[in-house]
């Protein structure tokens, strides 16, 4: 099953706007839904998650490596991207803030993009 990119994008944002809705300023009810309960714990909670579904995310690639079920891995990625898209409304941010830093990025070598991250944290720190 192939989706198209803005397809896919259009899934993400409906799920933003979902966890939106459940913030406490919009009525999210900690006592009724998961989502409203991270957020109300707040990032402490939301941010384990994320560490614990990294975690997964490691362990089911390494077990797709001996012939595990490579659907384990598509599994704890979503896991893991509905965690982060929970701290991405906590911080006000939106997939498509993600989606533009990615194709910011596009075209960029990997190791170039770090060089010049690391260059301007140095000049922040004045030198």
């Amino acid at each position: 099953m192939t989706h198209t990119p803005d397809a896919s994008l259009d899934a993400l944002e409906r799920l933003a706007a979902v966890i939106e809705s459940r913030k406490a300023a919009n009525g999210g009810d900690p006592a009724a839904s998961y989502v409203a309960r991270l957020l109300h714990q707040g990032p402490d909670a939301f941010l384990k998650k994320i560490g614990e579904e990294a975690t997964e995310v490691v362990m089911a690639a390494k077990d797709a490596d001996h012939g595990a079920d490579k659907a384990k891995i598509v599994n704890e990625v979503a896991d893991l991207w509905f965690h982060c898209l929970i701290a991405l409304a906590h911080y006000g941010l939106t997939p498509t803030d993600v989606v533009a830093e990615l194709q910011r990025r596009a075209g960029t070598s990997g190791i170039e993009e770090k060089a010049l991250r690391k260059a301007v944290l140095r000049e922040a720190r004045g030198g």
